[in-house]
């Protein structure tokens, strides 16, 4: 019988399989976020999805607070609106450097869901084959 996972648990994949390559869509990662496609591949359009903290507390504005580099120092740091869509908070993006991806999340009034400290952070592949 398939066991059901917690939404929290990190890795957790919610649609089939991708391409050849061997991508998935969508990786629902851990507090409520979820990013498409996975791997990341730099210079693709990456997507972000949102159901947290900010949003169950009815956040009326969430932006994507990200950066890339090292998860204690981060570059090229920006904010991006996130809109509202099928009941999640959503935003999409080029990966636009080779480093790592690092995000967060902070609502219109200032609060922040940070994962508890930890941040989000995924790896940026190039493509190239090692």
């Amino acid at each position: 019988m398939l066991q059901r996972k917690r939404r929290s648990e990190i890795g957790t994949h919610r649609t089939a399989q991708g391409s050849a390559n061997g991508k998935r869509r969508e990786v629902e990662v851990e507090g409520g976020v979820a990013v498409s496609p996975v791997p990341l591949t730099l210079g693709e359009r990456v997507t972000v999805k949102y159901d947290g903290l900010l949003a169950q507390a009815g956040a009326r504005d969430i932006y994507l607070h990200r950066g890339y580099g090292l998860s204690h120092s981060w570059n090229s740091v920006s904010d991006l609106p996130m809109k509202r869509s099928n009941g999640a908070w959503e935003v999409e993006f080029v990966a636009d450097d080779e480093s790592r991806l690092n995000f967060c999340f902070k609502d219109h009034a200032g609060n922040w869901d940070n994962n508890r400290g930890r941040n989000w952070s995924l790896e940026i592949h190039t493509g190239e084959i090692p």
